[in-house]
């Protein structure tokens, strides 16, 4: 059988035709060099080189033999290079799973900034659910996700992130619109248009309705946050949505939203990877700038701040 590093200090000895030389860039003895030919000679049965004078010179089996030995050492160095490009971060891929929130309003300043930084690694984002995404990262298809916790995963990672505060909306034009403030009663007999299941928003929601020991009148179910807005700019029912979601329409007076009496509804948003699983390096950086992005207040800023903060400042650098 073939021997690596016989081949290796071939490949150093016919490229020079001259033994000591191999020796010194193979950091080894002449002798060395020598014992290691004999050795490759015996075990393929030909001769390599012929020495005429003080010259060496290869056979024809030699050349030919040298010719393949080439092309091991240049996929040797195109390996090297990749293994160096992936570690330094000049070429890679990052999967990201996402809430469609988060992929809307946070992930094009977030992605634009690791370009800048990294420009060459490829990045494909999944958006769903985050009990979807969790499932995908479990199934390996994502490398890191930015999700609510939902129900606590025993092979995931959990770094807190971000607090989003799910704002009740309405019609301007609904008669819940006249109050500042209104009870979990007046809402609880309206019909609701509620996130799909597995969303960070449906299960705050639904834990609200479950501590009124309340069935919530759903009339519809989507994960189209456009098509719940524009239903209820319509007054087909009220919803609860994250703030950033909704922010302009509330700010053109096309929606209208309340507070509830007794109660603050919010998404905590996390960091999250799977554990006893090393991270890939473009993985790893992407983690490294959303735990720069956190902060140590008890009520974490919301998506609108992260977004600011990334815009306003050099984090990445």
């Amino acid at each position: 059988m073939l021997n690596f590093n016989q081949l290796r200090t071939f490949y150093h000895a016919a490229k020079s035709q001259n033994f000591t030389q191999a020796a010194n860039e193979l950091y080894i003895t002449q002798p060395a060099v020598t014992a290691q030919i004999k050795s490759l000679e015996s075990i393929c049965k030909l001769t390599l080189f012929r020495k005429k004078g003080r010259n060496l010179h290869l056979t024809y089996e030699g050349r030919v033999l040298y010719d393949h030995v080439c092309k091991i050492f240049e996929y040797e160095k195109a390996i090297e290079k990749a293994i160096n490009g992936m570690l330094n971060l000049t070429e890679g891929r990052l999967r990201i799973g996402t809430t469609k929130t988060y992929a809307r309003f946070l992930m094009p300043s977030l992605i634009s900034h690791f370009h800048k930084v990294y420009p060459n690694i490829k990045i494909v984002v999944n958006e769903g659910p985050s009990q979807e995404m969790i499932l995908e990262l479990l199934q390996l298809k994502s490398d890191v996700a930015v999700v609510s916790k939902g129900v606590n995963k025993e092979e995931v990672s959990y770094i807190p992130f971000r607090r989003e505060e799910l704002r009740l909306i309405v019609s301007p034009a609904h008669p819940l619109a006249a109050w500042k403030r209104v009870s979990f009663e007046q809402v609880s007999r309206e019909p609701i248009l509620m996130k799909e299941l597995g969303s960070g928003t449906r299960q705050a929601v639904d834990e609200l309705f479950e501590a009124r020991k309340c069935v919530p009148n759903i009339l519809m179910e989507s994960g189209n946050i456009e098509l719940i807005k524009q239903l209820v700019m319509q007054g087909e029912g009220v919803s609860f949505l994250v703030g950033v979601a909704v922010a302009r329409e509330i700010a053109e007076k096309k929606l209208a939203t309340i507070e509830l009496k007794g109660h603050r509804p919010s998404v905590d948003v996390h960091i999250v990877y799977l554990k006893n699983q090393p991270l890939s390096p473009p993985a790893r950086a992407l983690v490294d700038m959303l735990e720069q992005l956190r902060t140590n207040d008890a009520v974490p800023p919301d998506i609108g701040s992260v977004v600011g903060k990334i815009l306003a400042t050099k984090v990445f650098n």
